[in-house]
């Protein structure tokens, strides 16, 4: 059983309004810091939370983007706010720093064992997290992008776990090399696993809705990332 929890986070003019989803207990856990994908926080990313705290772990979904719920999603409005986020990747590591420390100081999460994973934009999010060199035990990127924020490089200190559509539109093979020569520069302990003839957003079962080509749920790759995730989670956070 599960219990959700709204927490505001008031952050440079704006109000941001996460979920923390947990088992009810109130005793800190090992907790997952959720960053969704460029669409916000949706029931997707909340029953992936669920999944989560059935392992053992409390997880915080983040809302980067002021809007966690909404009936309808304006895909042009929400690329755009994404957009704006990229543009500023400075502004977007000081953001996400500071979601962290939201997460450190819940009663629910056990400050010493905090892992970051996202999805699409979130998997970038959290790349950026492991590349400021914050003290999290591990990162996962789900189909995240790969281009490096161009800010001075820091020791990697997390765990770093990436899967990856190998042909994702957005991220070529090229990059794919590329963020691994990073994280071995960094002197992280890295992983990618690559799917074969997969593209973006493969966790997702209404990625097609996008309208993009390339961009499909993929129900294999999405069970073998899920079954992958556990075991590093279990490794990093154990």
């Amino acid at each position: 059983m599960t219990e959700q929890l709204s927490l505001k986070q008031d952050y440079h003019g704006r109000t941001f309004d996460h979920v923390l989803v947990h088992d009810g207990s109130g005793a800190a856990r090992p907790a997952v810091v959720l960053l969704p994908t460029v669409m916000g926080v949706q029931p997707l990313e909340i029953g992936m939370a669920e999944k989560l705290v059935a392992l053992g772990y409390n997880v915080l979904v983040v809302d980067l983007f002021a809007k966690r719920f909404r009936p309808v999603i304006d895909r042009g409005e929400a690329f755009a706010a994404m957009g704006e986020l990229r543009e500023d990747r400075s502004a977007l590591r000081d953001h996400l720093l500071a979601v962290l420390e939201v997460a450190w100081n819940l009663d629910a999460v056990d400050a010493e064992k905090v892992a970051v994973i996202g999805f699409c934009f979130g998997g970038q999010c959290a790349l950026d997290i492991a590349r400021s060199g914050a003290d999290v035990a591990g990162v996962a990127s789900f189909h995240g992008l790969f281009d490096p924020p161009g800010l001075p490089p820091q020791p990697i200190k997390a765990k770093v776990s990436a899967y990856h559509g190998w042909e994702d539109p957005m991220v070529p093979p090229e990059a794919v090399v590329a963020l691994g020569k990073e994280l071995t520069d960094g002197g992280a302990d890295w992983q990618i696993h690559a799917y074969g003839n997969v593209g973006h957003g493969f966790t997702n079962p209404k990625a097609h809705e996008i309208g993009v080509a390339g961009v499909a749920y993929d129900e294999a790759a999405a069970r073998r990332s899920w079954a992958s995730l556990e075991n590093f989670l279990a490794e990093v956070l154990g």
